[in-house]
């Protein structure tokens, strides 16, 4: 059965990406494989998840080094599902990420914003 496997997120620097998306959002780092032209391949995904993750994917030219933190045109473009919103929430504030607003409970479930390291926009959301 087909499934979405990896999204790709086009960070700064590899070291800081995985310290940030381990740390901040709890995440593990499932690969780190260096590749022979100078970049690697860097997996980091939720604890449990099974099919879904990032590939922390190093700018290679200016282009690319242009739309870190903006992959999506400042939409939202990541949902970060929980089975515990406040643990989660509370974990993340404790670790210095940034809320751009107050959770909200609202008919779909528990929702808050909020921002990665390079600024990427987030949907931390516990469904209903």
């Amino acid at each position: 059965m087909p499934h979405l496997g990896l999204t790709a997120l086009v960070v700064r620097d590899y070291d800081e990406a995985i310290a940030y998306y381990t740390r901040a959002l709890g995440f593990e780092l499932r690969e780190d494989t260096p590749r022979g032209d100078g970049s690697r391949w860097v997996v980091v995904a939720p604890p449990g998840s099974r099919e879904t993750g990032l590939l922390l994917a190093r700018a290679s030219s200016p282009a690319q080094a242009d739309r870190i933190g903006d992959q999506t045109g400042g939409r939202v473009g990541l949902f970060l599902n929980t089975d515990d919103f406040d643990r989660d929430y509370k974990r993340m504030v404790a670790e210095g990420v940034v809320f751009e607003e107050e959770p909200r409970y609202e008919p779909y479930g528990a929702v808050v914003v909020f921002q990665d390291l390079y600024g990427n926009r987030w949907d931390l959301l516990q469904p209903a």
